[in-house]
C-alpha cells in the first residue's frame, strides 16, 4: 500500500461490512485522507481539546482529515444539487446548510471531537462559516425537571425539550437569517436564562448530543430529519466507564472547585470516595442511559467511529449509500 498521505486509491484491506456499512481498519481510513493538508497545529489543538481528553496530531491526521475530505465532498454535491433545484424551478438557490449530527456517550469524547471537526470543515474554501450546538441548550431547566420528578434523569430523552430542539433545527434548514438557541452552563449545571447562542446562515452547522438519533415517541418528525450526515462515536463500555471515572476526578481538582459550580461539593471529597461517587453515578445513570437510550441508535448513523481504551480510532463504519 502506498503512502496514506499522499495515495488517492482505495484501500485494499477495505471490506464491505454485513448489511449497510462499508467497514475500514484504522490504516485503510487513513489512506483515504489523499492529500488533505493537515491545517490544525499542536497548540490549536490544545485549546478545542477538553481538559481530560487524549487526543495528538497523529490521530487528527488518521481520522479526521479522511472524515473532512468525504465531508467536504458531501457539502459540495448538496450544494449542487441544491443549485440544480433551483435552475429547475426557475428560483434563486437559498443558502440551506449542511447539517451534520454527532451521537454518543457522556464522556466519549463528543465535544472535542465536534470542535476539531468544526475547525477542519471551515478550513475549506467552499464552506468557511462553521457553527456549532450542544442539545445540552436544550434540556429543560433543573426547575422544570425537579418539579416532574425527573432530576436524576437528565440526559435522558424526557430531560430535552424536543419541541424547541426541532424548531430551531426547522428554521435553521429553512436558511432564516437568525436562529437563536438556548445556553447551557456546565459550571451552574443548568440553562442560563437570558443568553442565546444566534446562528446566522452558515455553510455547516454541527448538531452534538447524547441522543440526537434517537425517534421520540408521539412526535411525527425526528432530530435526525434535519441531519445531511450523522456520526456516532463508539467505544466498549467498560472503557467509557474508566473514562468517566477519570473525568470525574479531572474535574474534582478543577471545575468543580468554582465557587459557582453545582457540584462543588464533590470537590472535597477524597480519592477513592470520588471513584466511589462516579462508578454510583455512571450505574444509575449515564451508563444506564447508554444502554438503553443512546447505543440504540448507533446503527441509524452515516459513519461509526469505534475507539479502543486509549481513545485512539481503530475502526471505522461508512453507510453504504
Amino acid at each position: 500500500m502506498t503512502d496514506p498521505a499522499g495515495s488517492s486509491e482505495r484501500p485494499e484491506r477495505a471490506t464491505e461490512a454485513a448489511g449497510r456499512f462499508l467497514t475500514f481498519e484504522r490504516e485503510d481510513w487513513a489512506a483515504l485522507r489523499a492529500a488533505t493538508p493537515l491545517t490544525l497545529g499542536a497548540d490549536e489543538l490544545d485549546d478545542l481539546r477538553s481538559i481530560h481528553e487524549q487526543i495528538d496530531l497523529d490521530e487528527v491526521a488518521a481520522i479526521y482529515l479522511p472524515l473532512s475530505r468525504l465531508l467536504n465532498l458531501y457539502v459540495s454535491a448538496t450544494q449542487d444539487l441544491h443549485r440544480v433545484s433551483a435552475t429547475f424551478l426557475g428560483t434563486i438557490a437559498p443558502k440551506v446548510p449542511y447539517v451534520i449530527g454527532i451521537a454518543g456517550s457522556v464522556a466519549v469524547g463528543k465535544s472535542t471531537f465536534a470542535r476539531i471537526l468544526q475547525a477542519l470543515l471551515a478550513r475549506w474554501p467552499d464552506h468557511p462559516k462553521v457553527d456549532l450546538l450542544t442539545t445540552d441548550g436544550f434540556l429543560h431547566p433543573n426547575r422544570v425537571l425537579e418539579e416532574r420528578g425527573i432530576m436524576n434523569r437528565k440526559g435522558f430523552p424526557e430531560s430535552y425539550d424536543t419541541r424547541e430542539l426541532l424548531r430551531v433545527l426547522r428554521e435553521i434548514k429553512s436558511g432564516r437569517d437568525e436562529v437563536g438557541a438556548p445556553v447551557y452552563s456546565h459550571v451552574v449545571y443548568d440553562i442560563v436564562e437570558g443568553e442565546q447562542i444566534v446562528v446566522q446562515q452558515p455553510d455547516i452547522v454541527i448538531i452534538e448530543g447524547l441522543n440526537v438519533l434517537q425517534t421520540a415517541e408521539g412526535f411525527t418528525e425526528f432530530v435526525s430529519d434535519y441531519f445531511d450526515f450523522s456520526i456516532y462515536i463508539d467505544a466498549d463500555e467498560r472503557d467509557i466507564e474508566q473514562w468517566y471515572v477519570d473525568r470525574f476526578l479531572t474535574l474534582r481538582e478543577s471545575v468543580f472547585r468554582d465557587p459557582d459550580s453545582f457540584f462543588r461539593f464533590y470537590a472535597e471529597l477524597s480519592d477513592d470516595e470520588a471513584i466511589t461517587t462516579a462508578r454510583g453515578i455512571w450505574r444509575e445513570i449515564n451508563g444506564l442511559n447508554l444502554r438503553e437510550n443512546i447505543a440504540p441508535t448507533r446503527e441509524r448513523a452515516s459513519l461509526v467511529l469505534h475507539k479502543d481504551a486509549v481513545h485512539r480510532v481503530d475502526q471505522v463504519r461508512l453507510r453504504r449509500l
